[in-house]
């Protein structure tokens, strides 16, 4: 009883959940709502890890190329796979496309998010000013 207590201890769940894992849905939120989202990860664990099915690929790509640009993030790793799934209107098994992209850090990621932030505080300021 004892080994079966420490094998369940000892698993490693951090494969099946990650914390730095963003699944992509091109229906369920805007663009840019995972844009930041990816920024906030990347500020917490220097990376993230863009996930996507089917036709949100695109958004996952584009989320990246975004990021890429403006300076903020390099591409670490890009996998690409097809996972079954079971489709509910016909019940049968379908194939669908799957990416992962991990993004990470740029030498320069904090400086420019605190430009960013700085840049937003003014704007809120002048705002708020002429109101």
């Amino acid at each position: 009883m004892e080994t079966i207590t420490e094998g369940v201890n000892n698993i490693n769940i951090t494969d099946s959940y990650k914390k730095n894992r963003i699944q992509v849905s091109n229906t369920k939120k805007p663009l840019f709502f995972y844009v930041n989202l990816a920024k906030r990860y990347m500020q917490q664990h220097n990376e993230v890890e863009l996930s996507a099915l089917g036709m949100a690929i695109a958004t996952v790509v584009t989320i990246a190329e975004i990021l890429k640009n403006n300076g903020l993030a390099v591409e670490k790793k890009i996998l690409t796979s097809t996972v079954d799934m079971k489709d509910d209107s016909r019940g049968r098994p379908v194939q669908k496309a799957k990416i992962e992209i991990v993004l990470g850090k740029t030498a320069n990621f904090d400086e420019l998010m605190a430009a960013a932030a700085a840049e937003d505080a003014e704007n809120g300021e002048i705002e708020g000013q002429n109101a």
